[in-house]
């Protein structure tokens, strides 16, 4: 009985330990950007910069699991005067999809091209300055709504990058992705320039701060329901293998 004790209690470390080789957990900085009503047309219009970390679960060579976290800071501005800056905080499940068989530790190449998609959340919070004064533009409702906006939404992340197998546990990667929101209101500028009439002076000049009184009526922004915020990274991932377990 002692002799099955002791063996059952080597397999279940074994089996442990070869389950959790295949985690894995990463740092990337980089650039984040977004594109909506304040940037209408440029994809690679990178405002800020971003970091974030993940910890994901490699289940084959090609195929892993993720939750992310990252963190942005965005801006921009038009011809009219309206602006903002806004910090972005997202967190997101992930699935990435190895080209090649690759793994750290084990796999055929050092190399592979990945793509990745997923489902996530984001909490943002456009401001402006105003005479050296942060203000926070969603609570002085610069459209005339009814209730300030929300500062969370749903996103979608995509994206593509690559990697390089730099040690045994050691992963480089750089990478490229979007966000769609499902908010326009990332930059506060989603519908119509307003008369603003409670006399309120802060709601009158970053409802309309170019002054002029004729875009009344007209759009702030451009017709788009949703916003886009994107993030370039490079980094670093570190496996955790076992030496007298196989990979996989």
């Amino acid at each position: 009985m002692k002799r099955h004790g002791l063996l059952f209690v080597a397999l279940l470390c074994c089996g442990i330990t070869v389950h959790a080789q295949n985690w894995e957990i990463g740092l990337g900085a980089g650039a984040a950007g977004y594109m909506g009503d304040l940037n209408k047309n440029n994809p690679v219009k990178f405002s800020g910069s971003s970091v974030g970390g993940f910890i994901k679960l490699n289940l084959d060579p090609f195929w892993g699991l993720g939750l992310h976290y990252t963190y942005g800071r965005i801006k921009g501005e038009n011809e009219q005067d309206l602006k903002f800056f806004s910090p972005i905080h997202e967190v997101s499940a992930l699935v990435d999809f190895n080209f090649f068989d690759f793994f750290a530790g084990g796999g055929n190449r050092r190399f592979t091209p990945y793509v990745y998609a997923g489902l996530g959340g984001v909490i943002f919070n456009p401001k402006r300055k105003v005479e050296d004064e942060v203000r926070y533009l969603r609570l002085y409702r610069t459209e005339d709504q009814f209730y300030p906006y929300k500062n969370y939404a749903v996103s979608i992340p995509y994206g593509a990058g690559v990697k390089f197998k730099a040690k045994t546990n050691f992963t480089l990667f750089a990478q490229l992705g979007y966000r769609t929101a499902y908010t326009d209101y990332l930059d506060d500028v989603s519908g119509k320039y307003r008369r603003i009439t409670d006399g309120n002076s802060d709601r009158i000049f970053l409802g309309n701060p170019s002054g002029d009184l004729s875009n009344i009526g007209s759009q702030r922004g451009d017709s788009r329901t949703k916003d886009t915020y994107m993030f370039t990274q490079v980094g670093v991932t570190y496996t955790f293998l076992c030496k007298n377990c196989s990979v996989f």
